[in-house]
């Protein structure tokens, strides 16, 4: 298939590509620069120019594919929920142009979304409405896209890592420097899923050849790392002491990340890895963390 794929020169994207064409697909990657074209051209992919914010550019690419894979996402998290509606936006404009047709969207999520509310892990037959988190409008957005016939399908991602970047994780990292202490809320045992980078991107290509419409797919390798294990090996790495901060304090210290830090989140894949075939086989969360070297993290800051 030609497959339209948004984020291709992101960090989930970028791994996407050549698992895509290993698997004898062609790639139409999106980006919004000839710096980004070139990398593309690089792998074997053909860039598409547009950017999020132009919804024209994005039915266009999908005008000319036989499937789009939407992995792109605004990261300002200080702009979370903006950021959230945008996604919306986009998930309609693609869907729109694959209406009435079996081509498939493939389209991004958070794990959370999964969550019951019981505290058991999240699952992929859940889909919590009432969850705070407000990346729910992609989800919405797809929903009403299936429901106007368009083949769509969901993978919904925990914090993905390798030595470089770890989801929310990457920040924390960031104010742990800044603030000379890496803390966590209570007593830290609420849990965080995790995978890395390289499984994600297998399981994109997976949904894409066997998913289901309809289906939602979990990416998760580890169900949950506890926000004190986290906190306790970036403190290692940064060299800085661990604390533990009570809701009320973790508000000044975290800013915007506040709203997820104290979050319990644990994850299943276990419906994910029996339909698809996934095995997860990348290093974890922690590994990857204490591999990481934090003076080259430092400068990309």
């Amino acid at each position: 298939m030609r497959v339209f794929l948004t984020g291709a020169t992101g960090f989930i994207g970028s791994r996407i590509v050549p698992e895509l064409l290993a698997a004898g697909h062609q790639v139409l990657g999106l980006t919004r620069s000839d710096a980004g074209s070139r990398p593309l051209a690089a792998a074997g992919a053909e860039a598409h120019r547009g950017m999020l914010e132009d919804l024209d550019s994005l039915r266009a690419g999908a005008a000319q594919a036989d499937a789009v894979i939407h992995t792109a996402f605004d990261h300002d998290f200080s702009n979370f929920a903006a950021n959230c509606e945008k996604d919306r936006r986009v998930i309609e404009a693609l869907g729109s142009e694959l209406r009435s047709s079996d081509r498939p969207l493939l389209i991004t999520s958070g794990t959370g979304m999964g969550d019951a509310g019981t505290g058991k892990p999240a699952t992929e037959d859940v889909f919590n409405l009432d969850h705070p988190n407000p990346r729910s409008a992609s989800e919405l957005a797809g929903y009403a896209m299936l429901q106007a016939g368009v083949n769509v399908s969901v993978v919904r991602l925990p914090q993905v890592h390798d030595t470089v970047r770890q989801g929310l994780i990457t920040p924390f990292v960031a104010i742990s420097r800044e603030k000379g202490v890496a803390a966590y809320v209570g007593d830290g045992l609420n849990r965080w899923p995790a995978a890395h980078v390289l499984d994600v991107a297998k399981l994109y290509v997976l949904a894409l050849d066997k998913g289901e419409a309809g289906a939602r797919y979990h990416a998760v390798a580890e169900e949950g790392i506890a926000a004190r294990t986290i906190a306790e090996t970036v403190g290692a790495g940064l060299d800085v002491p661990v604390a533990s901060l009570s809701r009320e304090e973790a508000q000044a210290h975290f800013g915007w990340l506040a709203m997820f830090v104290g979050l319990d989140l644990p994850a299943s894949s276990a419906w994910t890895r029996e339909r698809l075939g996934w095995q997860p086989t990348g290093p974890g969360l922690i590994a990857d963390l204490e591999r990481m070297d934090y003076s080259k993290a430092a400068a990309a800051e």
